[in-house]
Parts: structure tokens; C-alpha cells; sequence
């Protein structure tokens, strides 16, 4: 019997490594090459067509005089600071909520996993019809100035898509929180209880405190995922009114694919791209450090 189970192993381990060397193929053929490739006409002239020559650090150069990129940016990192708090805070309330013993407990977690289930695309088209339609039909039929216009066509444009946004992030964050408030041993609450604290104390000086793995791991992916923000935009205002609310992933994509500027808007991927590694790693070091303390 000892021989016949150790026949077996060994062709589980071929099956792994062959799923492992399957999936490493897939991931360098269709990541790592179309990346290369980015990296490469980001020092070249090309405009997605013809010949191209080398034009060296020109692009990257550029980016620091251009206007629009400027723009970009600063409307990004707008967009993903003010998202990311939002959608942490309310998706902690939340967990807390759904980890406790409260009424309408599966209607809340409907409302707020339906748009994870749906996808950010439809969320969003379906979200720029009702700011469209249906909220200044309603602004008017009330006669409720504020509401009579629809936001997406304002200055105000910004709130529409971080209210689409935060609502749809919502639910992996509170699943997220949810694992961590559940790995939280009971014994010390009821420590916690016999020493006095309750309510706010016991959220702030035991709870908040044993959830940092989790907050961690929340407020990265959620500033990586909001500084690449691209979906919620095109379907909600493509980047308007004017330019307002153009990020710097959309930027890339109409005047890469549509604009001529192939080799510069590849510069500006990666550029992008640096500038979300280097945040992380911030954001790591610095979160890392305080469960540090709080251990």
C-alpha cells in the first residue's frame, strides 16, 4: 500500500506544475510582452502605425509641460484619495453592522454586493441614465432646484462617479472586513466587557486595532484600483464635461488609441504605473509600521 501511494504523488505534482507552467505561459505571452512592447515605443516616436524611430526620454520629458496630463493627474489622485477613504469607512460601518446581530441583515448585503455581481460598466451606464433621466425628472416634478440638473454635465461631475464608484467597492471591502471581524476570538470581548469597555472605547482600543491586517490590505487595493479608475468614467462621462474628469488611465486610452500619440501615451502608462508601485510600497511601509505598534 505504501508503495502504490507514493506512485501517486509524484503525478499530482506533474499535474501542478503543468496547470503552474500553463498559466506562467499565458501570463508572460499576454502581460509581460504587451508590457515590454509599451515600455519599448515609449521611447519612440510611433503614432500605433508606420515606422518609428527612437527619440530617447522626449515623451517622459513632455509629460511635465503638458497640460492635459497635469490635469489628468491631479483629477486622479483627487478622485482616488477621497474614494478610498469613503469606501473604507463605509465598508467598515458596514461589516461592523453585518457582523452583529441587526434586523434586515440580507437586504443590506443585496443592496451592496448587487453592483459587485453586475460589473463597474453597467453599474455605471445604468447610473448615468438615472442622474440623466429619472433624478431631474424627479428635481422638477418636486421643484427641487439641486436636483433638476443632471450632475454628470456639471462642475460637480466628480461626486456622480465617486458615489458610482464607492458603491461598487463597497462589497469586496466589507467582505474583507468581515473575515477579519470574524478571526477576532470572543474571549476578548468578554475581557473587554468585564474591564468597562464598550461601544466606541471597545471598537477603537480592540476591534479597529485587530483588524490593521485587513485595513491594510483594503486601503492598497483600493488606491491602486481607484488611481487606474477607467470604467466608471467611460460610462458615466467619458471624461467630461471637457476634461473635468479625465483621468490619466482614460487620457491614455483617447489619445493613445485615438489621438495619434501611441508611443507618448505609452510613456504615460508607464509612468502610471510607477507611480502606483511607488504608492503601494508607501502605503505598505507606512500601514506595516503601525500594526507594528499596535502589536
Amino acid at each position: 500500500m505504501k508503495n502504490k501511494t507514493a506512485h501517486k504523488k509524484p503525478a499530482v505534482n506533474r499535474i501542478y506544475y503543468i496547470y503552474v507552467g500553463i498559466l506562467a505561459v499565458l501570463f508572460f505571452v499576454f502581460h509581460t510582452i504587451p508590457f515590454l512592447r509599451g515600455v519599448l515605443y515609449s521611447f519612440t516616436d510611433w503614432k500605433g502605425y508606420g515606422n518609428w524611430n527612437f527619440v530617447g526620454l522626449r515623451n517622459y520629458l513632455h509629460m511635465f509641460s503638458d497640460a492635459d496630463t497635469g490635469h489628468a493627474y491631479l483629477f486622479t489622485f483627487e478622485f482616488a484619495i477621497i474614494a478610498t477613504v469613503l469606501v473604507n469607512v463605509i465598508s467598515l460601518v458596514l461589516a461592523c453592522a453585518l457582523n452583529s446581530k441587526i434586523k434586515f441583515k440580507n437586504t443590506i448585503k443585496a443592496f451592496y454586493f448587487l453592483p459587485y455581481m453586475l460589473g463597474s460598466l453597467i453599474v455605471g451606464f445604468i447610473f448615468n441614465y438615472i442622474f440623466a433621466n429619472l433624478i431631474p425628472d424627479l428635481g422638477k416634478s418636486l421643484g427641487i432646484a439641486a436636483l433638476s440638473s443632471n450632475i454628470l454635465g456639471t462642475n460637480h461631475a466628480i461626486w456622480g462617479i465617486i458615489a458610482v464608484s464607492v458603491w461598487t467597492g463597497c462589497a469586496f471591502n466589507t467582505l474583507i472586513y468581515i473575515s477579519g471581524l470574524q478571526s477576532i476570538d470572543t474571549d476578548v470581548y468578554e475581557a473587554a466587557s468585564l474591564d468597562g469597555a464598550t461601544g466606541l472605547r471597545r471598537f477603537t482600543k480592540i476591534t479597529f486595532p485587530l483588524l490593521a491586517p485587513s485595513f491594510t490590505i483594503n486601503m492598497v487595493l483600493s488606491a491602486k484600483g481607484y488611481l487606474m479608475v477607467y470604467d466608471q468614467i467611460m460610462a458615466m462621462t467619458e471624461g467630461g464635461p471637457g476634461t473635468s474628469t479625465t483621468s490619466i488611465a482614460v487620457l491614455i486610452y483617447k489619445k493613445g488609441f485615438g489621438g495619434g500619440q501611441f508611443a507618448y501615451q505609452s510613456a504615460n502608462a508607464v509612468m502610471l504605473f510607477i507611480v502606483v508601485v511607488l504608492i503601494s510600497i508607501f502605503q505598505l511601509r507606512v500601514l506595516e509600521k503601525r500594526e507594528e505598534k499596535l502589536g
